[in-house]
């Protein structure tokens, strides 16, 4: 007896109900606490400085660790969601910043609290990888751009309370407190998420078929569907303790030859979303100090124009299912460089605030919607590892972009800093155009593990055009 449930195709096909908005919500919480604390480190850091606590060399390590930990949390995400499954791997990354934050408060030295931060940003950088991939798993098609944009709200808030309870609480707290309401809203997140159920599809490509129709049947009722509306495939009886084991994919797949140009796509992707937020976001005040503002000043304008922080996104929840999704990204892609290429012109107040507030809003959009694809272009069976791979390459490229950074603004200013960030968004943007990648479910299944044309690797050995959908289009 066939034993495939066709687990993606009927969660596709389910209207939104009340399983999707509480997944959204306990996504979301989980990248609010994520952004949060991967975004104390400013105030944290001045306060320890002014304190005594570490001096600017040990700041150093600090940051360099967090990048490292980054880098390495987005690649253990990816083999752990794919290995032993999403519901496992988006709790446990959870609990480890959650527990380590705590600890942090507590460190005796900064060299302990180096330590404490380099494990901790292990799991800040999973959360990242599994979030965007529990959107793509669980959301249809037809609405996932609105729940993308709804996790970039999140995670821009979170950015925005970071700075605010840093002015708040580090006055009265010490930077302790700080990592202290870090731990208890992750680890308070934690337990609101442990009901979350595993992915119907991760347990349909391990062969737990039984398991993927429990649950997909307890989601269909939440929708207000019923199994027999949506033809479930019968699912085989085996003997009691047997469990059909799908054979594990290697990760080395990403390079194989139907694959290979859905890695590149995705790393060039990811890179250059993560990059030019870095650059925008973390190189703002600098930028106007240069421009002849003072400190304060430029932090004021600062403060103003990442805003747009929380903007791009929720612009994101209302157009982007309108266009679709590859359709957005270009855009915004091409509206970050437009706004990359103007801002160095700016002089006036208005207008620095203005072009700065639209510049970093079409950023965010393309840094919500960059790493909320990405995972869309692999098959179930390694699309943890591909969208974890992705990010990975991304975040070691953040560790070496201060010094990129420093070598355009040394070289070329600030207007060569923002040029080569706009080239980049139009590089992106045209060869999204020109060559961009089919996320339709029956693309992916051509080169999903276990299909009629797999070859020896698992995987078929090509992509073939995809059939016409019966479901809404993923681009």
């Amino acid at each position: 007896m066939d034993t495939r449930i066709n687990a993606g195709r009927r969660l596709d096909s389910l209207p939104i109900g009340r399983f999707h908005r509480r997944l959204a919500l306990l996504v979301g919480l989980g990248l609010f606490c994520d952004s949060f604390d991967n975004t104390l480190s400013a105030g944290v850091l001045a306060s320890m400085l002014d304190s005594g606590f570490s001096t600017l060399s040990l700041n150093s390590v600090f940051l360099s660790v967090t990048f490292a930990g980054l880098a390495i949390g987005a690649a253990f995400a990816g083999w752990l969601g794919d290995r032993i499954g999403r519901a496992f791997a988006f709790q446990f990354s959870l609990a480890l910043f959650g527990i380590l934050a705590l600890c942090a408060a507590m460190a005796p030295s900064m060299e302990v609290l180096i330590v404490l931060r380099g494990l901790m940003s292990i799991g800040l950088g999973a959360e990242y990888v599994i979030c965007y991939g529990m959107i793509t798993e669980f959301i249809p098609p037809g609405r996932r751009g609105r729940y993308l944009g709804l996790l970039g709200v999140f995670g821009g808030v979170g950015v925005s309370m970071s700075s605010i309870l840093g002015w708040v609480v580090i006055p009265a707290l010490t930077w302790r407190g700080m990592f202290i309401i870090g731990g208890l809203f992750a680890l308070g997140a934690w337990w609101l998420r442990r009901g979350l159920p595993e992915s119907p599809q991760w347990l349909e490509s391990r062969g737990r078929h039984e398991e993927a129709e429990a649950v997909i049947q307890r989601i269909e009722r939440e929708s207000g569907v019923s199994s027999q509306e949506s033809g479930p495939t019968p699912v085989a009886q085996h003997a009691a303790g047997e469990e059909e084991k799908a054979e594990w994919v290697p990760i080395t797949v990403l390079f194989s030859r139907p694959v290979i140009r859905r890695t590149l796509m995705a790393l060039i992707l990811t890179v250059t979303c993560l990059f030019g937020s870095y650059v925008v976001t973390g190189w703002m005040p600098t930028f106007f100090v240069e421009q002849g503002m003072t400190v304060s000043k430029s932090l004021g304008f600062n403060a103003a124009i990442m805003s747009g922080y929380v903007a791009g996104p929720l612009v994101c929840m209302f157009i982007v299912d309108r266009i679709g999704r590859r359709t957005s990204i270009m855009a915004f892609g091409v509206l970050s460089a437009v706004f990359a290429g103007l801002y160095p012109f700016m002089t006036a107040p208005a207008l620095v605030i203005a072009v700065g507030f639209i510049l970093v809003a079409t950023v965010a959009s393309f840094l919500t919607l960059g790493l909320g694809t990405t995972p869309e272009f692999f098959p179930t069976a390694f699309r943890f590892r591909g969208g974890g791979f992705s990010q990975t390459v991304g975040r070691i490229g953040l560790i070496f972009s201060p010094f990129i950074v420093l070598w355009l603004f040394n070289s070329s200013g600030v207007l060569g800093v923002i040029l080569a960030v706009c080239g980049m968004y139009v590089v992106v943007t045209l060869l999204n155009a020109v060559a961009g990648v089919d996320t339709s479910r029956d693309a992916l299944e051509q080169i999903a593990p276990g299909g009629d044309d797999d070859d020896a690797d698992g995987v078929s050995p090509a992509v073939t055009p995809a059939a016409p959908q019966t479901t809404p289009p993923t681009s």
